[in-house]
């Protein structure tokens, strides 16, 4: 693993702060808003300062049922060779399930879930990584993930899940010193004990970030200053082992004082500085003989139980047994909260269209009527047909309006198998484009 030093997250809303911040020696882009043929000029001239890009990936979902997307893989591979990265990311997670192998309709969450740390889930995950290490130019490195819930009859540690999944697959690690305090909070682990036992060795790189925490539970929102706790993760860790690079995360409601992000930067560099490592290093596990393929019924089981929990999350089903409920039921809501932002930041026109206020309260209900499928573009789509379809838009500038923008993006011919299409005859009528 190269020596990375201390980064922060390069985003577009703050390209010119980070591109003006001293001591800046890496940032990772998230890989999915990075087009390879069309990098944006801020990556560019940081690359030619020898400023390293990493691109993160979020889209995987190394840890579904399912062996990994094979264009997904190569759209990934794509942007390591564009940024001409040492190394790509992703995460220990799940992000859709259902489909085919359990005979229902694929479901897509929006965000990172947890996977079970049990002996399935992890056969799993070890085969898909090594699927993933095979097809990227580059090593991988995985991210432990936060998580408001744990999974009943969980059979691992979250320090023993991944030195197995090191152990067996070689995979270098990114480790979330943030996300260590949110399972701290969120389902009483201790941070420490995590890290006596992972293989902080396989360390390729650390991530830290802010939150806030809400009746008892942490949010880990990426959008709020790094607290005490997470800085006292970092340092426990930096005094096991020095870590090739360190990066804060950032993601939204960006500070007005630019200088503010420098000095979070400083303080985590210091921190990491402060910290006194053993001299004696251990020594990071080597990968065994490739395991037996992963049979289909273990993956079966695997997806059956993703499905349950991920239909109740996001489409109404009743909470799989064993669960916590009142927990999953904040998921639930953090997770349409999320949907309507996101939404709002791909399609910026709703929100104007249809004031603030009511295009989060109008999608807040579509999305409990109406489970995304199909990722958060179509899911913007979706929800103007759902409200002009439903005739839930009363105001006739906003219908209007609404109509416009719908077209626009909805191609001249849609499938005309859908009800849709004849919404969309119907509206073409009343536009006098008919």
């Amino acid at each position: 693993m190269p020596h990375l030093g201390t980064g922060i997250g390069w985003r577009p809303e703050i390209a010119d702060v980070v591109e003006a911040m001293p001591g800046i020696d890496w940032v990772e882009a998230v890989a999915e808003n990075v087009c390879p043929g069309h990098l944006p000029d801020s990556l560019l001239r940081l690359r030619e300062r020898g400023v390293t890009v990493v691109p993160h990936g979020v889209s995987l979902g190394l840890g579904g049922a399912d062996r990994p997307d094979e264009h997904r893989l190569a759209e990934l591979a794509a942007r390591a060779e564009a940024l001409g990265s040492p190394l790509v990311t992703e995460h220990i997670a799940f992000v859709r399930a259902g489909g085919e192998r359990t005979a229902s309709q694929l479901l897509e969450a929006g965000h990172l879930l947890p996977v079970p740390r049990t002996r399935d889930a992890l056969d799993v995950l070890c085969e898909n990584v090594r699927i993933a290490q095979d097809a990227l130019p580059v090593p991988l490195a995985v991210e432990n993930i936060a998580a408001l819930f744990g999974w009943p009859g969980e059979e691992m540690s979250e320090g023993q899940f991944l030195y197995e999944l090191v152990e067996r697959t070689g995979v270098r690690l990114l480790i979330d010193v943030a996300n260590l305090h949110t399972n701290h909070v969120n389902r009483g682990e201790d941070p420490a004990k995590a890290l006596d036992e992972l293989p902080v060795e396989a360390i390729a790189y650390v991530h830290v970030a802010g939150g806030f925490e809400r009746d008892g539970v942490w949010h880990d929102s990426h959008a709020h200053p790094v607290p005490q706790p997470v800085l006292d993760v970092l340092a426990d860790l930096a005094s096991r082992v020095t870590p090739p690079g360190v990066l804060l995360e950032r993601d939204e409601n960006f500070p007005d004082d630019a200088g503010e992000l420098g000095r979070e930067v400083a303080t985590i560099r210091e921190t990491v500085a402060a910290a006194t490592p053993p001299a004696r290093r251990a020594d990071v596990p080597s990968a065994r003989v490739p395991d037996a393929p992963v049979e289909d019924v273990v993956r079966g089981r695997v997806g059956l139980a993703q499905a349950a929990l991920l239909s109740s999350l996001v489409a109404g089903t009743p909470a799989p047994e064993g669960f916590d409920r009142a927990r999953l039921a904040v998921q639930s809501r953090a997770l349409a909260g999320k949907r309507a932002d996101v939404v709002a930041k791909v399609a910026p026109e709703l929100p104007v269209i249809l004031g603030a206020s009511a295009y989060r309260t109008a999608f807040l209900g579509y999305a409990a009527r109406r489970p995304m499928t199909a990722g958060y573009r179509r899911d913007a789509l979706d929800f103007a047909e759902d409200q002009l379809i439903g005739q839930r838009v009363h105001d006739a500038t906003a219908r209007r309006e609404l109509t416009h923008w719908w077209l626009d993006r909805s191609g001249p011919k849609p499938p005309s198998g859908r009800p849709v299409a004849r919404a969309l005859r119907a509206a073409r009528l009343a536009l006098g484009r008919g």
